[in-house]
């Protein structure tokens, strides 16, 4: 069994062919798939999607590339899907200095806002850390949360150290694929195998064997290519990949609320 604890299967870019990309996935392994929500507009297509397809569960949150249009009522509407819905986690929630145009300070309120929820509700969060590794470490030590998981980790290894000691996971993906991704491959080696769990982030963050789109050029990720990103990772644990599914999916469950095997 696989978890893709990081996948945007609602997102427009499978408008064309979502139920075939479920259903690929099924048949690939990837027995559950983690939803996140990115702001308020897409909260029910997220709960919708979910609905649709076996194996998906939401995570509902405010991105913080889409904190310019997000509003403080927005902040009660969440707390109302995370008391109905009952997600595996708040996300996907964070911070992103590496985007020109983005306020520093209103990414900071709304994080600071949903970590203050997720801590209410007991949720994990899952985290979007760009060029903000310590600014979000920071937060984390002031609002001591059940853990969460740090989506797309590229930051060192003191930096996953102390991620680790707060509670997370950390979320590797199609990025170590690359052949030029040697330090990231080195960090997925070093760091102790119940830190690390697997995700696609798809469409987004494509592994290098994915094919190219003929007319865009653009490669498109998907969660049926989890397991044989995985196979980076069983080469840089000497594992075969049965054992690196188990260790991932174990590790997965153990942070994300109401997931069993």
């Amino acid at each position: 069994m696989w978890i893709d604890t990081h996948c945007h299967l609602d997102a427009a870019e499978f408008a064309a062919d979502r139920d075939a990309v479920a259903a690929a996935a099924q048949a690939a392994g990837v027995a559950t798939i983690v939803v996140p929500a990115v702001a308020v507009a897409n909260f029910a297509a997220v709960r919708d999607c979910c609905r649709r397809y076996p194996g998906c569960v939401p995570a509902y949150g405010i991105h913080p590339m889409y904190t310019p249009q997000a509003r403080d009522e927005d902040l009660p509407v969440l707390r109302g899907w995370l008391e109905r819905e009952r997600p595996v986690a708040v996300g996907e929630i964070g911070l992103d200095f590496f985007v020109p145009g983005l306020d520093p300070q209103r990414q900071l309120h709304f994080f600071v806002e949903q970590l203050k929820l997720a801590r209410d509700f007991d949720l994990p969060v899952l985290l979007h850390v760009r060029r903000a590794v310590d600014p979000i470490l920071r937060e984390l030590r002031r609002y001591r949360l059940r853990g969460g998981i740090a989506h797309a980790f590229n930051g060192s290894r003191q930096q996953a150290e102390v991620f680790i000691d707060l509670g997370f996971k950390l979320g590797f993906g199609g990025a170590m694929t690359w052949s030029r991704a040697t330090r990231l491959r080195a960090l997925a080696a070093e760091l102790p195998r119940e830190a690390i769990v697997l995700e696609t982030d798809a469409p987004d963050i494509p592994p290098q064997f994915a094919v190219p789109d003929p007319a865009s050029g653009r490669a498109r990720n998907e969660p049926a290519l989890l397991p044989r990103i995985a196979e980076t990772l069983a080469a840089a644990w000497s594992l075969p990949l049965p054992e690196v599914a188990g260790i991932t999916s174990r590790n997965a469950i153990s942070i994300l609320s109401n997931i069993t095997e």
